[in-house]
């Protein structure tokens, strides 16, 4: 007998918030500041990762000779980039899912590799931290996402089996630290990873507010009964 889907597990940024646009739209703008141009493909490498993974100084310093080091880019990037995450909204049917799930009774959970003062301070703004009951960024684990430490994680603090939670995410390195953690995996993306290769999700959706929690659910079962995920439309 299959389990019930008793858990969501939620990436942040990307997923609840579009905080990706901003942050890349920054880098772009300090980067013409220096007379330089950023590549998408160069700065997408620390999407739903470390940071550490985008050496923007490096990079700044190839492109035009100019010595400078990545904590004073860092620096004025975050300031910046604060300031127009600081007025975004949740996502297209984020609020709706979160809603359907605790009447239902579902368990919810974040599990992200951004700092823990970013992810709850984002979700207290919005009036969503209550929700969750369990948030889980870079801090709570030794290595973040491809990694499936933080989904592992998850899912011991939630008390559920591998096959009882769904993975919510919007980026490659979350899709595979989901699948690699075991989770069926729905890859929601934005205007930032539309542009990337998902296809290693259990299921791309466009939007979130174009399915239900029992839409959901029914993929899950779809999925187990070994049946063509690929035919299937929400």
């Amino acid at each position: 007998m299959e389990s019930p889907i008793r858990a969501l597990i939620f990436d942040f940024d990307g997923l609840i918030v579009d905080t990706e646009s901003p942050e890349f739209e920054t880098w772009l703008e300090i980067f013409r500041e220096f007379g330089a141009e950023l590549k998408f493909e160069e700065w997408v490498a620390c999407l739903g990762t470390s940071a550490a993974a985008f050496d923007a100084a490096g990079i700044l310093y190839q492109r035009t000779g100019i010595t400078t080091d990545n904590e004073t880019l860092w620096t004025e990037q975050k300031k910046r980039s604060i300031q127009k995450a600081n007025r975004l909204q949740p996502l297209p049917g984020v609020e709706s899912l979160i809603t359907e799930a605790v009447n239902a009774g579902l368990h919810l959970a974040v599990a992200s590799s951004s700092p823990r003062t970013w992810v709850e301070g984002h979700l207290q703004r919005l009036g969503l931290l209550p929700y969750f009951q369990v948030v889980l960024t870079k801090e709570d684990v030794h290595s973040v996402k491809p990694d499936p430490a933080l989904y592992l994680k998850a899912l011991q603090l939630l008390g559920v089996d591998v096959h009882q939670a769904i993975a919510l995410e919007d980026s490659p390195n979350g899709i595979r630290a989901a699948r690699r953690a075991g989770l069926f995996c729905v890859a929601i993306p934005n205007p930032i990873s539309k542009r990337l290769d998902l296809s290693e999700a259990s299921f791309i959706l466009d939007s979130l507010d174009r399915v239900t929690l029992p839409d959901l659910t029914a993929l899950v079962s779809v999925h187990n009964n070994g049946q063509n995920l690929k035919s299937i439309k929400v």
